[in-house]
């Protein structure tokens, strides 16, 4: 109806052609409270905040400022979603109004795949810039060894030209030895002068250990930071590597289902499986001396789910697929007792996302057996309460049999009971048992099950 008479935003749109588009909020990051250093910096530490840390601060500086100034140019693209369709695009709406539901489908699939182009570009681009990120690090820690590779090089023109005043001192020193022995020796000096000849020797002895000492200590610094210099290339390739592996495990397993559709003092809402079931949790007092992110925590006073799926409208999988979720929900009693404070709430919203998850993708192999059955030799598929029974038929094995499978809440982790109907020849529970023993439990269970059976039953004549 909103949509029809044009006060549908563009949000409800995509929600209507089942387009979600999940904005995440920025994350800020604190520096912890034990960060600051009381003792006085030494030496050493001077030269890696030089050399090391303050250049990399300065990248990153740079690199969050870029960063910062994209999400407020993005901030404007995002808030279109509450702005009414007819005043972003006025002749899509009038356009859009007019198809029939089949279209509309068909328009949100294309839509669909369109956000999924976009999201791996994202990925992408997100990819490049660390990339770049990563390059400017790694430019920087070259150019400061260059710097501190010159400065040792100076000191060492420095060291050159003491060592040449040492020698002309001493050539300066001997000259008035000289003059001085001959006089020392024309009025009886001569223990003065052995004394004189004695404390050379030693000043040169000293002056000589003071050059190796300092040698040394320049050595020893210059080799500390190639091998820090180093170590920090190997640490940003493992962090490359570490990163890449973490975007595969976060593709992989991402399981987080809900949205935060509303959250203020009284209470916080969220969505599950494209808005068709709602958690609403409601807000007790604060509880003194703990914490919820920034914020103090509070206790929950309640936290119920409801269902908000039109089951005479909805398809038979999608009301399945409800049944299992809330099987899960009310075989675990009251869900306030386990959640009493705003720290559990997390690990509540990852349990119920990992159920949802399992049971969305039962629907879609339910969906997808539905409209490609007849490859397997599937002939029917019907729900009943969390049942589903599948009708095989084929000539080739002249056979026609009906296997009820029973669902529950924790599938794909355990086998399926199941029960075998024969209508036409002599496939039985004896030999479903055999090929489903065969088929371990996990992703897409069901659709293995279906395919092991088309492959080792209905293939060949029995």
């Amino acid at each position: 109806q909103k949509f029809q008479s044009g006060v549908i935003t563009v949000g409800e749109f995509f929600t209507l052609l089942q387009v979600h588009v999940p904005i995440q909020k920025p994350r800020h990051s604190h520096l912890p409270a034990n960060c600051a250093v009381s003792a006085p910096p030494t030496p050493e530490d001077l030269i890696y905040s030089q050399y090391v840390y303050r250049p990399k601060l300065r990248i990153y500086e740079e690199d969050c400022q870029a960063l910062s100034q994209m999400i407020d140019e993005l901030k404007q693209y995002a808030n279109v979603q509450d702005q009414l369709l007819v005043n972003v695009n006025k002749s899509l709406w009038e356009v859009m109004r007019t198809c029939s539901d089949e279209e509309l489908r068909s328009f949100g699939a294309e839509l669909n795949k369109m956000k999924s182009y976009f999201t791996k570009e994202s990925k992408i681009l997100a990819h490049n810039e660390k990339v770049t990120l990563y390059s400017k690090l790694l430019q920087s820690a070259q150019e400061q060894h260059g710097k501190l590779q010159s400065r040792i090089e100076k000191v060492d023109e420095l060291l050159k030209e003491a060592e040449s005043c040492l020698v002309a001192l001493e050539e300066e020193q001997v000259r008035a030895c000289c003059a001085a022995a001959a006089a020392l020796f024309s009025h009886s000096f001569f223990p003065f002068l052995v004394e004189l000849e004695s404390l050379k020797a030693q000043e040169e002895e000293l002056q000589s250990g003071l050059h190796l000492m300092c040698l040394a200590y320049l050595c020893r610094e210059l080799s500390d930071l190639e091998t820090q210099n180093e170590l920090m290339l190997a640490q940003m390739n493992e962090l490359k590597e570490k990163e890449k592996s973490c975007q595969e495990l976060l593709e992989t397993y991402n399981f987080t289902e809900w949205e935060i559709t509303e959250w203020s003092e009284q209470q916080a809402v969220f969505s599950f499986l494209y808005d068709s079931i709602e958690l609403t949790v409601v807000f007790g007092p604060p509880i003194d001396g703990d914490v919820f992110g920034e914020n103090p925590s509070r206790k929950i006073a309640s936290l119920d789910f409801e269902s908000l799926l039109d089951e005479e409208k909805a398809p038979p999988s999608s009301c399945l697929v409800q049944r299992l979720i809330f099987q899960f929900i009310e075989s675990h009693g009251c869900w306030q007792e386990k959640c009493p404070t705003l720290c559990y709430l997390p690990q509540v919203l990852r349990d119920v996302s990992l159920v949802v998850s399992r049971c969305k993708i039962l629907g879609e192999e339910i969906e997808f057996l539905e409209r490609w059955g007849g490859k397997f030799n599937l002939l029917k598929t019907d729900i009943s309460d969390t049942k589903v029974k599948l009708l095989f038929s084929a000539s080739t094995a002249f056979a026609k049999f009906e296997l009820a499978l029973s669902l529950s809440a924790n599938y794909p982790s355990a086998s399926l009971p199941f029960t075998v109907q024969n209508q036409i020849g002599n496939i039985g529970e004896e030999e479903i048992s055999a090929v489903l023993s065969n088929v371990p439990v996990g992703y897409h269970y069901l659709r293995r099950i279906v395919s092991l059976i088309h492959q080792n039953l209905l293939q060949d004549p029995r």
